[in-house]
């Protein structure tokens, strides 16, 4: 069993505590959010939904592709990135970033935190 409280916290500490963090969200594979720090106006559960369908697509296209385990996907977009990674075969995690972030960086926190949840899911 998921404790949801403990992810919840978590991705809290995360989002506070990373620089030029702005949101996370972890999502089950079929789009459901089991834990989200998001900035404002998003919706969490538009948000969970295309954040598992991307990251299932990506894998599909990467396999097609020939280029392998998709590590992540990265938007790029003029107010900064979303990066989306899976954790474990259980759950993806979305990631809001600034576009000022240094990206080395952002994918070092995003690994760090991975270890600190996936435990946590199964």
């Amino acid at each position: 069993m998921i404790n949801t409280s403990m992810l919840q916290d978590e991705i809290q500490n995360f989002v506070t505590g990373a620089s030029d963090v702005q949101g996370a969200a972890l999502v089950s594979p079929d789009g459901l959010a089991l834990a989200s720090v998001l900035p404002g106006p998003m919706d969490e559960e538009r948000t969970a939904a295309m954040s598992a369908s991307m990251l299932s697509l990506g894998e599909r296209i990467g396999r097609e592709l020939a280029r392998g385990s998709v590590e992540r996907i990265v938007v790029e977009g003029e107010k900064g990135y979303g990066v989306l990674v899976g954790c474990g075969s259980d759950a993806v995690l979305l990631v809001l970033a600034s576009a000022g972030v240094k990206q080395g960086i952002l994918f070092l926190e995003i690994k760090r935190i991975i270890s600190r949840l996936a435990p946590l899911i199964g």
